[in-house]
């Protein structure tokens, strides 16, 4: 079970083996990273722990920032807890811890306050005040500090070609498929199930409208999507459009869900959805009778993808 803390009601009487970073995805690249610190945890007396930061420091620094992120907060979680990691520590960042300097960041932060013995870091991280130290800085702060720092080379992360940067990107573009294979699991959306126009309904494809309250929250390209979710504890497929309806006259962007073989009130419930495929670009029919032909291609074909 993780433990989740805010760092400012936070100290660590246990020793730990840490890595820093957004994490943003938590995808196979930074699994080089996480690996490693879980494996050398399970080996030794330390906690296995990441610090990250929230909001993104682009939200921060950069003020016309419009970055979407890959995971929520509850998603990041739940997806650490799932690789085992012990303890997550949740930074606030602000203007003012971004000008803390390497000295005080590393004494008052990694030492004192998370009691860190071992620090596992990308060869090309960079901290304190303006990103001027590196991880030479670290080390020698390790030597006069009492930790020890493992530097991951260039050549073990970079044969993972991949970044949040880039997951963002196909996500934009609909490319689930590139997407789901940089992140290693599939591409989620999280939130509450509330009442729509029942248009669906009346189309024979009854549909859960989902809000997501997170305005941070990446948003793949509008269409239609293949689906799965879990519930009642039961693995439940079907499609999902994520657009503005403009056969039926739509003015606003709506995420609906068309369970397959699930009959249930979920209303004000929170539900997870993971995007399996895409299947094709959201279009203005020329009339409700072709919307609903084209809606049952969109479930035969996700049926095919299904059973393969």
């Amino acid at each position: 079970m993780i433990t989740v803390r805010n760092i400012s009601t936070y100290h660590e009487k246990h020793p730990t083996v840490i890595t820093i970073g957004t994490f943003d995805g938590v995808h196979i690249g930074h699994r080089k990273i996480l690996d490693k610190i879980i494996n050398h945890a399970k080996t030794t007396e330390l906690k296995s722990s990441v610090l990250t930061f929230f909001p993104h420091p682009r939200m921060v620094l950069q003020k016309d920032a419009d970055i979407k992120l890959l995971n929520t907060i509850d998603e990041k979680i739940m997806i650490l807890e799932r690789l085992g990691l012990d303890v997550l520590i949740i930074h606030p960042f602000t203007k003012e811890f971004s000008r803390l300097t390497a000295t005080e960041f590393v004494r008052d932060i990694l030492v004192n306050t998370l009691n860190t013995k071992r620090v596992i870091i990308g060869y090309d991280h960079r901290f304190g005040r303006n990103r001027t130290a590196n991880i030479t800085d670290l080390t020698a702060f390790g030597n006069a500090l009492d930790f020890k720092v493992d530097e991951i080379p260039a050549q073990e992360i970079e044969d993972v070609s991949v970044s949040s940067t880039k997951i963002r990107k196909a996500l934009e573009e609909g490319d689930i498929a590139t997407a789901n294979s940089y992140l290693g699991y599939e591409y989620m959306l999280s939130g509450t199930i509330t009442k729509g126009k029942g248009i669906g309904r009346q189309l024979g494809f009854p549909t859960a409208n989902l809000s997501i309250s997170e305005n941070y929250k990446l948003i793949p390209k509008n269409g239609a999507y293949t689906v799965k979710s879990t519930l009642m504890g039961k693995t439940v497929y079907g499609m999902m459009n994520i657009g503005f309806n403009p056969t039926v006259n739509g003015t606003s962007k709506s995420i609906e869900i068309n369970f397959f073989d699930f009959k249930a009130d979920l209303y004000n419930k929170n539900i997870q959805i993971d995007i399996l495929a895409r299947l094709r670009d959201e279009h203005k029919f020329e009339s409700v009778d072709a919307l609903k032909l084209q809606l049952a291609k969109d479930k035969e074909q996700s049926l095919q993808f299904i059973r393969k």
